[in-house]
């Protein structure tokens, strides 16, 4: 009994001090014995055997067979952003006959082992990143003894993975002209997470185009929020608090978006009259608002297809260059943005 707790308890990291060496120094004896000297993967396997740790059968198995299937590691599964972007992954793996897993990171506290040993155990063949971290602790070193990854929506060049997305700054200075366009000059922007390095585009984007257009950049007209409908909702009334409250807005994501729309109505402002929203992603919801959502459209389905194209390619062996593949985005012109009223 007592060595089946050790054997589901015990991580990589155990294996690790117990053979007095590195986890990047474990995965390679595992992957890539070939890479470490005999005298050190007989100390990690003699670790293993020690604390328990049970990917290591497979480990020894992992060279002889595919598992056919392909883990992808999204944000946050609630929301609907990413649901595009899957079934493009998804639809393009099962024409090479691939399985798609989806892993959650909003609680990647509780499964960033088991992630780690996905990988580590061949039990994957690649990975998807729909976000800019890796799920787990691993260091540009150790990433070259794990399967291959690519990044989808994001872009993290620190990591150096293959990634596919739109020109994050220029949508948003778009968006934000296109206020401008309309005669407003009062335009606040409630921002994505500061740690998300497409939110910080974004508001690159946001702040460029008050200056291209000789508008002031006003601290107190950007807000914080976490992608959620109550986040949208809860800045804009932070916003319209403010002695002179902003006449039109750009928010980083659809769902924030929706959330400021809904606060307007409770508060008894009209959209577009009293006050011009733009979006962000294009997701359905935004098609079947009151009034309908303008909003940059990201080409979700194909972001994920390209993204499943370049791991494949790398799985059959083809060399895949780091950085940068842009898709195209649209900013669709919807009810939700209208000319400045004369009052205003």
């Amino acid at each position: 009994m007592e060595q089946n707790q050790q054997t589901t308890a015990a991580t990589m990291k155990n294996v690790a001090e117990r053979a007095g060496v590195s986890t990047a120094t474990v995965s390679r004896a595992l992957m890539n014995p070939e890479k470490v000297s005999v005298a050190t993967r007989q100390k990690v396997e003699q670790a293993v055997i020690e604390v328990g740790y049970s990917p290591h059968t497979l480990a020894r198995n992992a060279r002889r067979s595919e598992s056919r299937t392909i883990l992808v590691i999204v944000p946050d599964i609630c929301d609907p952003f990413f649901s595009e972007i899957i079934r493009g992954i998804e639809v393009t793996a099962a024409q090479e006959s691939y399985l798609v897993l989806i892993g959650d990171c909003a609680h990647q506290n509780q499964q960033e082992t088991s992630f780690l040993n996905l990988m580590l155990t061949r039990q994957i063949d690649g990975m998807v990143l729909l976000g800019s971290q890796v799920p787990f602790d691993t260091g540009i070193e150790e990433q070259r003894n794990l399967p291959p990854m690519v990044m989808a929506n994001e872009f993290a060049p620190e990591l150096e993975l293959p990634t596919v997305h739109i020109d994050n700054l220029t949508a948003a200075f778009e968006a934000v002209n296109h206020l401008h366009q309309l005669g407003h000059r009062r335009i606040a922007c409630i921002a994505g997470p500061e740690e998300m390095p497409l939110c910080h585009y974004r508001l690159q984007g946001y702040i460029q185009a008050l200056r291209r257009n000789g508008l002031t950049v006003d601290p107190e007209y950007i807000v914080r929020g976490d992608f959620t409908f109550e986040a949208g909702a809860k800045a804009l009334k932070q916003l319209m608090a403010l002695p002179q409250p902003p006449d039109a807005l750009f928010c980083h994501s659809d769902i924030m978006a929706l959330g400021a729309m809904s606060q307007a109505k409770n508060s008894g402002l009209r959209v577009p009259q009293d006050l011009s929203l733009v979006g962000f992603d294009d997701i359905e919801l935004a098609r079947y608002s009151d009034p309908q959502l303008t909003t940059v459209a990201q080409p979700r389905f194909d972001i994920g297809r390209e993204a499943m194209l370049l791991l494949l390619e790398q799985l059959q062996g083809k060399v895949v260059s780091n950085g940068s593949r842009l898709l195209d985005f649209e900013l669709k012109i919807r009810g939700s943005s209208a000319r400045a009223t004369q009052h205003k």
